[in-house]
């Protein structure tokens, strides 16, 4: 096989691709508004990564340099009102035998809730939708995401800040997380606590607010 081929740059994309590629692909379709789109973004992701691996020079950054590139191109699909095609979650899992009965009742409700949550994170700019679903969902920290988004560990926690807020409202002005919105005030002072730990741990209220809403989506989205 010879060094810098076609083969040998898809092999070595393998190689480095292979502890992440279900946790990337996840996050690729948490993304998006269908199972679908998400392993279409994934899919011109790792097109985008073979074509652009020669600029790779530390391996041990594959990650950090796999999720820019994936991220990047999310938002150039929002950028040209991909988000915005109303495509139902259902469809995403129609291919896929529900279970009857009392399961199927359960199954049901978990496509409501992920339906519902990927609602709400559409009304989110690409950015903040990203460091929600990074954060929240897949769990990683405010310096691995500032890495990803090639972004200022400042800019990714005011993006958090401002994305959990934005899914605060929108969750309780249809009813689901608690007591009725607080003043201006108190909005930006709840959502500032712990703003200043790496992990950015979130006060109670938006904790419930942001991240239990969201785990219907984590689940769907590894099926």
């Amino acid at each position: 096989m010879e060094p810098g081929s076609a083969e040998a740059t898809w092999e070595r994309l393998a190689t480095l691709l292979a502890p992440i590629h279900e946790s990337a692909q996840a996050t690729a379709r948490r993304l998006s508004r269908s199972r679908g789109d998400g392993d279409d973004l994934y899919q011109e992701s790792v097109v985008r990564a073979f074509e652009k691996l020669h600029t790779l020079r530390d391996e041990s950054r594959f990650r950090s340099w796999f999720y820019a590139t994936l991220l990047s191109r999310h938002r150039s699909r929002s950028r040209r009102l991909f988000w915005k095609r109303l495509v139902p979650l259902e469809q995403a899992f129609a291919g896929e035998r529900e279970p009857a009965g009392e399961d199927g009742g359960r199954w049901e409700e978990r496509i409501r809730q992920a339906s519902r949550a990927a609602d709400a994170l559409a009304t989110l700019d690409a950015k903040q939708r990203e460091v929600i679903v990074l954060f929240e969902v897949d769990g990683y920290s405010i310096a691995e995401i500032a890495e990803m988004q090639r972004a200022s560990v400042p800019a990714v926690k005011s993006r958090l800040v401002r994305g959990r807020e934005k899914l605060r409202r929108y969750y309780r002005r249809r009813g689901f997380g608690g007591s009725a919105e607080p003043g201006a005030n108190g909005a930006a002072e709840s959502t500032a606590v712990g703003i200043h730990d790496d992990r950015v741990r979130p006060d109670r209220a938006a904790r419930l607010a942001v991240a239990p809403a969201l785990e219907p989506v984590k689940e769907l989205s590894h099926e």
